[in-house]
């Protein structure tokens, strides 16, 4: 025995050590493709603090939250209920190395689902892109930099580009097509209000109909 935490106990620790009930802010890239959509079923994948999943409610989406921290699902469960949109928000716990939850989504968020631990995150992101309606969307935003709050602090840490990303998730173009793939660049804010301009790789996929 190490002593080293596995991933469920280490994301526990980390959400339960967050104070307050706040959800916290919205990825803006969620916000900006959410928003141009209809409303539907979508799938937060990774919910953490729950931002993402309270925004999508509140703007009429009916929202599957997924967290590898009871912690964090509870959160989202609670802030839901006192906002009076629990109806539209569904929590479950999934250790994705090992489940995925059912369903199929009209869109799918996997906003910066980074872990120190064993993850075959191409795996699940394609497993992501199949739980997608035709014309659903699978919005995948990752660290392109490195804020100086991250939980992880390797400057050297290097993740992959959307084209790369793309490359690794070898879908069949006549099924899935690249909407969006680019690097922008935002200012980001952290705790105790510190700020740091940082660089997302962003990429939205969509699926098409089955050809016949």
């Amino acid at each position: 025995m190490t002593g080293a935490p596995d991933a469920e106990s280490f994301w526990e620790q980390h959400h339960r050590a967050r104070r307050g009930g706040s959800a916290g802010n919205p990825n803006p890239v969620l916000e900006e493709t959410a928003g141009t959509r209809h409303p539907g079923d979508a799938l937060d994948l990774g919910c953490g603090a729950g931002g993402d999943t309270i925004w999508l409610a509140r703007h009429g989406w009916r929202v599957t939250a997924v967290d590898i921290s009871s912690a964090a699902v509870e959160r989202v469960r609670a802030r839901s209920r006192q906002l009076g949109i629990d109806s539209r928000v569904t929590g479950e716990q999934h250790d994705l190395a090992r489940s995925f939850p059912d369903g199929q989504f009209d869109l799918i968020s996997a906003q910066y689902l980074h872990t120190p631990f064993a993850l075959d995150r191409t795996r699940v992101l394609r497993t992501a892109a199949h739980a997608l309606r035709p014309g659903g969307h699978l919005l995948i935003v990752d660290h392109g930099s490195t804020a100086p709050w991250s939980w992880n602090k390797d400057a050297d840490t290097q993740h992959p580009s959307p084209g790369e990303t793309a490359a690794e998730l070898a879908l069949d173009p006549d099924r899935w097509s690249v909407v969006r793939a680019d690097t922008p660049h935002r200012r980001a804010t952290g705790p105790g209000g510190r700020t740091a301009t940082v660089t997302d790789n962003v990429l939205l996929i969509q699926r098409h109909d089955r050809k016949s």
